[in-house]
């Protein structure tokens, strides 16, 4: 047995990456914030210096934190190579995967989005008998239930065909975008007619999908989904339904996994946690139906874009010694039909290769809440073998029956289930008739169901926060485990990233929201780090992302620097003419050049560059900004945070055609009513403003004796702040949803005004 196991090849290798020359870089921007930092300790303790450089000695400090922080999590970076093709020699260890699919909102979230990302995951590569997927309809839409009930009976020609053909991308929008069969000219006869009836078959399901009435399914004579009759979104009982039973029409080498479509009781007096409850309701669920050991999540526009995707997972999942180092495993969040050059900045692409592949090298990468594989016991709360804690327990493995009830409830069924898990089965038989247990996933997934439990807390998805997934993924950091990051080619799964200025910061606000609600709480990093086993540098790692709202109060109190110079005839920079000019004009052109160069060396452009930089500036005025406030305010009991869902959208593939066919401008910013545009409104009026009257003074007075008032150094700032605001200078005489609605208008320029008269009075 031992010679056995020597010849067997690894699965996985973990290859780091050097970076001497970006050390280098960090280390020349980290001296020219402290020598900023000196120089202006030096002028204030002498009294030279005008009261606005303490502000700006404040904020360069806080600059100066984020820096070191982006540092330690970019100094350790990894990557992981896996070998799927190792697999075929161990194909009896090869554990099952349930696989999670949420939505909540069929407006916001089509019917027909949720279908493509379904079939590519009913078609991956991997036994179907040991595969189920698993759909959470959090918006309890008869029509996404239909949607999936037709797409189960097409699942029955489109997996088959997948693997008959060795189809590439197996999201059938994606598939058959490309207007042509992907074989080319060793496409035969055979594999044409194929390709032509089955895209007339895909055409014939979307109609279907497209053209269904919600108040036709409910009430039509066969009376499939007369349980929607009735049903509130937020006051119904559990519906579950097995589209498809895997167990009772698996055949050889064409079987198609399990498909089961659940939307979760819900009752005004319990509150169902968003997403985090949706999926420890899908995590109970699967748990007494087919306890898989191993879980996928993805959103409901996150498809599967390589078939092989479970394989490489399963590389990096049983391919280590010890299987400490692969609590969870992460793919990277990539998007599909994405606009030229990011002109929104959230396709995060520089964002995961920098800081992404910086924290895999420590304790491993943070969980982003989609296409990511979960062992079970892990949610379920277990510890490595290798971690021990200083207080005694009971034998690892072996909880008792009221150990287990208390924590996981009351359920038989569940507890045998969790008892398999936690002990370690992971080639457990599945359950042989899902359709049996029906009752059971019922009792475990009502609204009362964790009451008096530790789901949400110590097991599950972790409730607190409505980002459940990073908070999730830091518990499961904190018990000792650590994670891996899967980066494969092609991507393991694609996503749609929002376009327009409202989608793009609303979910931008969140996210900040969810993460300065974490750094509040009790699941502060620093008591983990402390009292738990989270790594100090995985700390420092997590606060690169908590601290986002933290920064608005900061970049905005800098933002209103120049502004106020201008105004008040002051400054808070260095004349051109004085020796400490260098200081700042070098660290302007350095920190800009580190990151474009970061964006040259991801095969990015320089205007995907600027694009990402100004969205920085607006975001951390309009976003990040308002989330500090809301959470300012829940935590004053004044408010309570609300989950905002962000509209998917499913386009083609080209970015170009995608975007381009019902929009003249897709790249342009959009405006509404929303509160999020108006500091950024405010900001844009208030620069414009200053250099207007800047430029006045400087033209009508002349430079004053002793050089006392603003200099180039205020001049350039507001002329920059312009140019990163560009979208809402535009946005100020635009029309339609291009242009910035007069309700909006009137409050920047309010506030505008109080400024102006801040600035006359001090």
């Amino acid at each position: 047995m031992a010679s056995t196991k020597k010849l067997q090849l690894p699965l996985q290798e973990r290859v780091p990456l050097g970076r001497p020359a970006w050390k280098l870089a960090d280390l020349a921007v980290l001296s020219l914030l402290l020598a900023l930092l000196a120089s202006r300790t030096v002028s204030l303790a002498s009294g030279d210096a005008p009261p606005c450089w303490l502000a700006a000695l404040v904020c360069e400090a806080w600059f100066t934190l984020v820096w070191l922080l982006n540092m330690n999590a970019k100094w350790s970076p990894v990557l992981f190579h896996t070998h799927p093709e190792r697999l075929s020699e161990r194909t009896g260890e090869l554990p099952a995967v349930d696989m999670f699919v949420t939505t909540a909102d069929p407006k916001l979230e089509p019917p027909l989005v949720t279908v493509n990302t379904v079939l590519s995951l009913l078609a991956v590569d991997y036994p179907a008998g040991k595969l189920a997927c698993y759909v959470s309809d959090d918006g309890c839409s008869p029509a996404t239930c239909y949607a999936l009930r037709e797409a189960a009976e097409f699942a029955r020609l489109w997996v088959p065909f997948c693997r008959r053909h060795g189809v590439g991308t197996r999201a059938p929008f994606v598939y058959f975008a490309s207007g042509g069969p992907e074989r080319g000219e060793a496409a035969d006869g055979e594999f044409l007619r194929d390709w032509t009836g089955m895209k007339s078959e895909y055409e014939k399901l979307v109609s279907r999908i497209e053209n269904a009435d919600e108040g036709f399914l409910v009430r039509r004579g066969d009376g499939e989904f007369a349980e929607f009759l009735g049903a509130e979104r937020r006051n119904h009982s559990t519906i579950i339904k097995v589209l498809w039973d895997n167990s009772k029409s698996i055949r050889a080498g064409e079987g198609i996994p399990s498909l089961i479509y659940i939307s979760r009781e819900k009752r005004p007096k319990h509150h169902h946690h968003f997403k985090a409850g949706a999926m420890n309701v899908l995590t109970r669920v699967s748990a007494v139906l087919t306890n898989a050991p191993i879980m996928l999540n993805v959103d409901c526009d996150m498809f599967a874009n390589n078939s092989e995707v479970v394989l490489h997972a399963m590389c990096l999942l049983l391919g280590f010694d010890d299987e400490v180092h692969s609590g969870f495993v992460q793919a990277p969040q990539k998007f599909y039909g994405a606009l030229n050059d990011d002109p929104f900045g959230n396709q995060m692409e520089v964002l995961f290769k920098k800081l992404g592949f910086g924290i895999a090298g420590l304790q491993g990468m943070f969980y982003g809440g989609t296409g990511c594989f979960h062992r079970r016991k892990v949610i379920y709360g277990s510890t490595p073998d290798s971690i021990t804690d200083d207080k005694p327990r009971r034998t690892k493995g072996s909880p008792s029956y009221k150990e287990l009830q208390v924590k996981f409830g009351i359920s038989k069924e569940l507890i045998e289930s969790t008892r398999s898990v936690i002990s370690g089965d992971v080639l457990a038989a599945p359950v042989a008739d899902i359709s049996s247990r029906l009752e059971v996933a019922k009792e475990v997934s009502a609204s009362n169901y964790e009451i008096g439990t530790c789901w949400g807390q110590e097991v599950g998805w972790v409730y607190g926060s409505v980002t459940e997934d990073i908070l999730t993924g830091q518990r499961i950091h904190s018990t000792g485990w650590r994670s891996t990051l899967l980066e494969i080619d092609p991507p393991a799964f694609m996503g749609s990233a929002p376009t327009g200025g409202p989608a793009s910061l609303t979910q931008y606000k969140r996210w900040a929201t969810g993460l300065l609600e974490i750094l509040l709480s009790r699941n502060n990093p620093f008591l983990l780090s402390i009292f738990k086993h989270l790594g100090f540098r995985q700390c420092l790692g997590y606060l690169v992302f908590y601290i986002w709202p933290v920064r608005a109060p900061f970049e905005l109190c800098y933002a209103l620097l120049g502004p106020y110079c201008l105004l008040a005839n002051q400054s808070f920079l260095p004349k051109a003419s004085e020796p400490g000019f260098i200081i700042p004009l070098a660290l302007f052109f350095t920190f800009n050049i580190y990151y474009l160069m970061e964006y040259t060396e991801c095969r990015l452009s320089a205007r995907a560059w600027w694009n990402n930089h100004r969205m920085q500036r607006i975001v951390s005025s309009s976003a990040w900004l308002l989330a500090f406030l809301t959470v300012l305010l829940k935590t004053l009991g004044l408010s309570e945070t609300v989950f905002e869902v962000t509209r998917k959208d499913q386009g083609t593939p080209d970015g170009d055609d995608a975007n381009s066919a019902g929009d003249a401008d897709p790249g342009r910013f959009t405006f509404d009513s929303s509160p999020v545009f108006i500091p950024v409104t405010a900001l844009t009026m208030l620069n414009i403003v200053a250099v207007a009257v800047g430029a006045w003074r400087a033209a009508a007075e002349g430079v004053p004796p002793g050089g006392g008032g603003p200099g180039v150094g205020e001049f350039v700032c507001c002329g920059w702040l312009v140019l990163c605001f560009w979208p809402f200078v535009r946005g100020l005489v635009g029309k339609g949803s291009y242009g910035i609605p007069w309700s909006v208008k009137l409050t920047a320029g309010l506030l505008v005004v109080a400024f102006l008269h801040l600035c006359r009075r001090i």
